[in-house]
């Protein structure tokens, strides 16, 4: 639901013009607040309260507060409730006007107590301060600038690239992220003036002085349940805060869709949603794979999907495959902000395109269900962990120069090389090394040695994976360590970026009630036996789902949300890749090393190495920079 945008400056503001930059984020409707060099903006995407009740910035009755927000409070009309016996009176059904007099009333401890989705700033026109607050998992992006009497805020970082005299030099650690991870997290956008606020925060800059303050105001912590319970009685428990999340996230004054790609996570969820809704429509969308993605090993989802759809007794829409990869490439990037390195992007934006075109304004989907009870593969990889304190380091050593030198012709192979590649480091290391989709030798030598010596003096992605961990009590499991890693980097940084970006990018919310914050508390207090057992991710989810879904759906194969990235950069791609080292303007601004980049080329043509995403990675980098730059 909606986007927006402020500043706080003497010398520069944002007007309708700049708000219009994000206008496909809240096609409804638009408003604009100045007060003493403040100016708050918002786009509107009317999905609660259609009225014009609705209209932002919103202010409070006696004017003190003035208020945009992009997001949605699920527990709204019961904090409503408690300040209805405060005295306070609403004009709205709008959970926007909710949250506003909740801010009046409780000040910042009011986020604490929201269950949603949000990015939101409040302009205290009193005290002359302005509060901007992101939800507890970073669902709803938010972006800020704070340079040369300058700072700005907005839902997506292509608005602050508007500023008068925006800073647009790069931050060089970010763009090594993106090679080696795909994606940038915590803090780190490409630009070094530009910051993302991390979840669970909000900062205060006081109008006047410009001074700026930052706070956490919620923490994720593991703290396993030791109150003894049957596995029966576990999976009720499961069963009842998965419905209400369900029931919660099914609020809305449109129509509700679901994305249903026939895997466990959707399939669930769709299931609980027929169960409360009964004989309601509950239109589904799915994307037809193809055999391509089978070869990128990929299993077929749509013919789960349809067992799905069929068993419960619901619409499904197949939507095609059929992306030119060449003509959607810089779209893809413009809309995501970043140059994250993963074609799913394009399957979220044509399947939220699909449902708008049917008046669909809302879908629901699974994302996150993987993040909370175990759900990749390195997940699993750590089955192997007790077995390392008896092979000498030596030997693991050994293992892992064997691996590192295994072809990547096949899906077998590349993750038999991912796996055994870092059998000589330490446990921290193995941890951090499974989200890394390139060695950091490799990757550093992609740079130029000037751009070289500043990584010297930075955190990598293997030093800031293994600092995250440091956060966590030591005696903390290595699988909720994992998870921990999870919900800190791929899942904010990664999945629900572009999640939000590619959704919002046709005005359609996408929600998400694996991370409804009662079943987060509660997901992380599980036991982990009840999160994977054996090789058996997602042990509990799935005893669960046994009762709303068929086995093989339940027990099929894991796959992703992909498309087929290594037939692309093969085909597709090789005119843009062939230009890339000659025309590039990093390389001829010195920052990438041309001929280490055609040395990896040529290596992945060989299958010597699996460098598809890094490869694929460089081209977003490239046509990031000269959209937003150049």
């Amino acid at each position: 639901m909606c986007g927006i945008i402020g500043s706080v400056s003497k010398k520069f503001h944002f007007n309708q013009q700049h708000i219009d930059v994000i206008a496909h984020r809240g096609p409804d409707d638009s408003g604009y607040f100045f007060e003493d060099d403040v100016m708050l903006g918002h786009r509107r995407l009317s999905i609660v309260d259609l009225s014009a009740n609705g209209h932002q910035p919103m202010f409070t009755k006696d004017g003190r507060y003035a208020m945009v927000f992009n997001g949605e409070i699920y527990n709204h009309e019961e904090i409503r409730a408690r300040l209805l016996e405060r005295g306070y009176q609403f004009v709205s059904t709008s959970d926007t006007e909710t949250l506003l007099y909740g801010f009046a009333e409780w000040g910042t401890a009011v986020f604490q107590q929201l269950n949603g989705i949000f990015a939101v700033a409040i302009y205290d026109r009193q005290q002359k301060q302005l509060t901007v607050a992101r939800d507890h998992f970073g669902i709803k992006p938010l972006y800020y600038y704070n340079q040369a009497g300058i700072f700005a805020f907005s839902s997506e970082l292509k608005a602050l690239t508007t500023i008068d005299g925006f800073d647009t030099t790069l931050n060089t650690q970010a763009l090594f992220y993106y090679l080696q991870t795909l994606y940038a997290p915590g803090v780190l956008t490409p630009f070094r003036s530009v910051h993302k606020l991390l979840p669970g925060h909000f900062l205060q800059i006081d109008t006047t002085t410009g001074k700026l303050q930052q706070q956490q105001y919620y923490q994720l912590s593991f703290k396993e349940d030791t109150i003894e319970k049957t596995e029966e009685e576990w999976v009720d428990l499961l069963d009842a805060h998965l419905n209400r999340a369900v029931e919660r996230q099914l609020m809305s004054d449109v129509p509700v869709g679901f994305f249903l790609s026939g895997g466990l996570d959707s399939s669930l969820l769709v299931a609980m949603a027929k169960k409360k809704l009964k004989e309601q429509a509950i239109p589904c969308f799915t994307i037809a794979a193809g055999t391509a993605m089978q070869e990128e090993g990929f299993a077929d989802d749509e013919m789960y999907a349809k067992k799905v759809a069929a068993h419960l007794g619901v619409t499904l829409n197949i939507l095609p495959a059929n992306i030119s990869i060449t003509e959607a490439f810089d779209k893809m990037i413009w809309h995501l902000d970043e140059p994250q390195a993963d074609p799913a992007p394009l399957n979220v934006l044509n399947i939220c395109k699909g449902a708008r075109e049917q008046g669909i304004k809302v879908l629901i989907g699974g994302t996150a269900g993987d993040d909370l009870f175990s759900g990749y593969r390195r997940h699993q990889a750590l089955l192997l962990e007790p077995y390392y304190k008896y092979i000498p380091a030596f030997v693991r050593k050994g293992l892992g120069a064997v691996a590192k030198k295994l072809p990547a012709g096949n899906p077998l192979l590349r993750r038999l090389k991912k796996l055994g590649a870092n059998a000589g480091a330490t446990k921290a290391q193995r941890m951090a090394g499974y989200f890394m989709w390139m060695e950091e030798s490799t990757v550093m030598s992609l740079f130029t040695p000037q751009h070289q010596q500043l990584l010297q003096h930075q955190p990598l992605p293997l030093q800031y994976w293994q600092q995250l961990l440091q956060q966590l009590p030591a005696d903390t499991a290595d699988l909720n360590k994992m998870l921990y890693l999870e919900l800190n980097t791929f899942l904010p940084d990664h999945n629900l970026n572009y999640t939000d970006k590619m959704s919002m990018a046709v005005g359609v919310e996408a929600r998400v009630p694996y991370l409804d914050t009662e079943l987060v508390a509660f997901a992380n207090s599980l036991p982990v036996k009840y999160k994977m057992q054996g090789k058996t991710t997602k042990y509990l989810l799935r005893k669960v789902a046994e009762r709303y879904l068929p086995q093989d759906v339940i027990y099929r194969p894991k796959t992703g949300f992909g498309a087929p990235v290594r037939q692309w950069i093969r085909n597709d791609l090789q005119q843009r890749l062939q230009a890339f080292t000659t025309e590039s303007v990093l390389v001829q601004q010195g920052v990438f090393n041309a001929t280490a980049i055609n040395q990896l080329i040529q290596n992945d043509k060989e299958g010597k190495t699996d460098a598809a995403y890094t490869i694929w990675s460089l081209l977003a980098i490239e046509s990031w920079y000269r959209q937003f730059v150049k």
